[in-house]
């Protein structure tokens, strides 16, 4: 097939069907979700005819741009959140108390997902692989189990009742430092794995790019005040952008770490200028659906069935439990009830993108195989379709009298 007719094809398949397929359910569930959804269901019926071209390298280089941007503009929500942080946690939903309890819930479930990969799902066929350290292995899936998706978990809130927001932006705050975590986190696995197979010695290109973030964080520091013209702005972002992702390339990390660290380095001023929320819906809605869209479709066929939905079912089981027993422990709201502490709880278990991102990015790096990335992607599908439904159940009717309404009110 024709590089143009293949690439429309793949944009029809995982842009247009996904948004008719979200549309048709009436978004009652992230749009993020479905391109992965429908690749997944590709390929568990035995993929797509190779004549036609899908994915197309075209539609790979689109989703590969789509996901960088994506990245780079959850950084830029990052430092939007932490910028705000002083004055909207305040009373009831201190930041100390905050950070402790984004702590605890990182924690907890990241304790449990690792005990849970090396104990039990190690010894299941497919599971392991042979070239991976099963410590780092247990290790990135406790990662995966810990996350919370702050890009979803951003437009879940955006989507909530006026009375419910104060809960969504209390979440949104544990989650941008569980996402902090989750990217340090991943920065480590892949250096350690880079150590374990001996292919990383120190070069000078490595020591330039080890200098680089810092040099970026002293000028987000120096800048703080200044605020560049409108036409150098788009090309400064780029010029970043491009910084981030070949400095966390020449450590022999992912692009994606490198272009989520610059866009959360940026001087707090220019976020002012930055359409964060147009930025992101740009790529999560037109650009980043190819490559999730292609994530799903290469899945091996044979890695997914009733094996892996019962091992994400029981995956899923653990990071819920996990999540909500971290909560519970320390609540993130002082005197909130025990039903908003588990709403906020349940707005925090959600995987989304950002599950679906460090499994790729685990399973490139080969630390997890085919058959545990099924079994996370379709765990990042559930979580997340599991979201919406638990979150109302838990939520009262009303929020006006909850300390978090008051955080809120005394906020404005």
């Amino acid at each position: 097939m024709h590089a143009l007719a293949a690439l429309l094809l793949d944009a029809a398949i995982f842009i247009g069907l996904a948004w008719v397929v979200w549309r048709l359910f009436g978004r009652t569930f992230p749009f993020a979700i479905v391109p992965i959804a429908i690749g997944l269901v590709l390929a568990g019926s035995g993929g797509l005819p190779a004549s036609w071209g899908v994915p197309s390298v075209a539609g790979q280089n689109i989703g590969w741009v789509g996901v960088l941007l994506l990245a780079f503009a959850a950084g830029l929500e990052t430092r939007h959140s932490m910028s705000g942080t002083v004055s909207a946690v305040e009373q009831g939903a201190s930041a100390p108390r905050v950070i402790a309890s984004a702590s605890m819930a990182i924690a907890l479930p990241f304790i449990a997902g690792t005990l849970l990969a090396y104990y039990v799902l190690a010894d299941m066929p497919q599971w392991s692989l042979a070239s991976a350290h099963p410590v780092l292995s247990a290790l990135a899936v406790g990662l995966c189990v810990a996350v919370s998706a702050l890009p979803v978990l951003i437009g879940i809130v955006r989507e909530l009742a006026p009375a419910h927001r104060p809960y969504g932006r209390i979440a949104v705050r544990i989650a941008v430092i569980d996402d902090a975590a989750l990217w340090s986190g991943l920065a480590v696995l892949l250096l350690l794995a880079r150590h374990e197979a001996g292919s990383w010695t120190l070069t000078g290109w490595h020591v330039l790019a080890v200098c680089l973030p810092v040099l970026m964080l002293l000028a987000s520091h120096l800048l703080r005040h200044w605020m560049p013209p409108a036409w150098a702005l788009p090309i400064l972002l780029l010029l970043a952008l491009a910084a981030g992702a070949w400095a966390s390339t020449q450590l022999g990390l992912h692009e994606l770490l490198g272009a989520y660290f610059a866009g959360a380095c940026l001087p707090a001023a220019w976020l002012r200028r930055v359409p964060i929320e147009r930025l992101g819906r740009l790529s999560l809605m037109v650009l980043a659906p190819l490559f999730f869209g292609h994530s799903g479709l290469k899945v091996h066929g044979e890695a997914l069935g009733w094996a892996t939905l019962q091992i994400a079912l029981l995956v899923l089981g653990v990071a819920v439990a996990a999540k909500l027993l971290a909560v519970m422990l320390y609540p993130p709201v002082r005197g909130a009830s025990r039903r908003e502490t588990l709403a906020i709880g349940t707005l925090l278990q959600c995987k989304g993108l950002m599950e679906i991102v460090a499994a790729t990015i685990l399973r490139d790096a080969g630390l997890i195989s085919e058959f545990a990335f099924a079994v996370l992607t379709t765990l990042a599908i559930l979580s997340t379709l599991l979201t919406g439904p638990l979150f109302r159940w838990l939520m009262p009717a009303t929020a006006s009298n909850s300390p978090a309404a008051a955080v809120s009110g005394r906020s404005r």
